[in-house]
């Protein structure tokens, strides 16, 4: 089976730089993915993208060594087993708020002995390799968001569910829960310090700790912190940063008017 390369950044003790794509579209998926990306994730919760389209952007991505990554819309069991089965290395569940979720997210994932995701990996195959329902046990990523002041309070019972890999923090989402400000980087202190106590805690039981950035500034600083999967913006908010920058320096030329006034 083809080698997760999130798993090897990680066991060599390196941090996984991952971009974030919202834009529906396989064209857009593939010049990021030519980039140089660690891994991109396609975004099924919030945004404009549907299956079929999270499909073509897998088969995009599959052009480069770039590890493809599925956010879902949230824990359900078929939206899981068809992510994956589309080719999917790696999962990242929304409000997973409780011991229960997290043991449905993880039997979601596997395949029995270990869980119950039922078989049919079709584009998996083609992807993964022949070898696929072998080793999926092993090489899938599984991610669970911690994102909630429900999470926050059942947080040990969360990270000691067998066979969970990662878990990721939506640094808005847990801020809005926590009375703060949503926001990316500046986080209320309120916010900072659950961050720092959900790094902390993931780290002891031996779960990567990944979270969500507004810029490589702030994403450097969290790897300084210990989070080795770090998202840098998205697609489209890199998209309309690049066309602000090219008309705040086209608009401050000053450009001459012509004589017909143009």
């Amino acid at each position: 089976m083809r080698p997760n390369r999130l798993r090897e950044i990680w066991a060599a003790g390196g941090a996984v730089v991952n971009g974030w794509l919202a834009i529906p579209n396989s064209f857009s998926a593939e010049t990021m993915a030519h980039q140089g990306w660690d891994s991109l994730t396609i975004d099924l919760q919030h945004g404009v993208v549907d299956y079929q389209a999270m499909v073509t952007m897998l088969q995009a991505i599959s052009t480069t060594e770039t590890v493809p990554v599925v956010r879902v819309p949230w824990l359900e069991p078929g939206i899981l087993m068809k992510t994956l089965d589309a080719g999917a290395y790696g999962v990242i569940c929304p409000m997973v708020n409780t011991r229960e979720d997290a043991q449905k997210l993880v039997a979601y994932t596997h395949y029995a002995p270990r869980g119950t995701r039922s078989f049919g990996p079709v584009r998996a195959l083609l992807y993964g390799g022949a070898d696929y329902p072998q080793h999926a046990n092993d090489t899938i990523v599984t991610f669970a968001m911690i994102e909630t002041a429900q999470a926050l309070d059942n947080l040990e019972d969360i990270l000691s569910v067998p066979g969970l890999d990662a878990i990721y923090i939506g640094p808005s989402d847990l801020s809005l829960a926590l009375g703060c400000k949503p926001t990316f980087d500046d986080l209320d202190s309120k916010a900072a310090e659950a961050v720092e106590h959900i790094l902390a805690r993931a780290k002891a039981h031996g779960l990567v700790a990944g979270i969500h950035n507004g810029s490589p500034e702030a994403a450097l600083k969290r790897i300084a912190m210990g989070f080795q999967f770090v998202t840098v913006s998205s697609d489209a908010r890199l998209m309309a940063a690049g066309a602000q920058q090219v008309m705040a320096t086209m608009r401050a030329a000053q450009l001459p008017k012509t004589e017909g006034g143009y």
